[in-house]
C-alpha cells in the first residue's frame, strides 16, 4: 500500500479566498442592483414626461376652448338668440339720482 501524503492547505489562506469572493459576489450583485434601479428611473423619467407633455397639451385646449367661450360675440349672440335681451336704447335708461 502507498500511503498518499494529505496536504493540509492554510486556513488563513481559504478564509481570504472566500472573504474575497463573497466581496466580489456582493460587488456584482451590487451593480446589479443600481443599473436595475438606474433603468427603472429612466423608464419612470420618460413616463411622467409623456405625461407632462399630455398635461400641456390639454391646457393649451383648455386655454383656446375658454377663450372662445369668453368671445363678446358669442356672449352676444346667446343673450339675444336664447335669452331673448336686447341692447338697451335711451328710453330704457332710468337715470338713478
Amino acid at each position: 500500500m502507498k500511503k498518499t501524503k494529505r496536504r493540509y492547505r492554510n486556513p488563513k489562506i481559504l478564509v481570504t479566498g472566500f472573504m474575497l469572493m463573497g466581496l466580489f459576489i456582493g460587488e456584482l450583485l451590487f451593480y446589479t442592483w443600481c443599473r436595475v434601479q438606474s433603468v427603472q428611473i429612466k423608464y419612470e423619467i420618460s413616463q411622467e414626461t409623456q405625461r407632462h407633455q399630455n398635461l400641456a397639451a390639454l391646457r393649451d385646449n383648455l386655454k383656446i376652448e375658454l377663450a372662445h367661450l369668453k368671445s363678446p360675440q358669442r356672449i352676444a349672440t346667446i343673450a339675444k338668440n336664447q335669452l331673448g335681451l336686447i341692447k338697451p336704447t335711451p328710453k330704457h335708461m332710468i337715470p338713478i339720482p
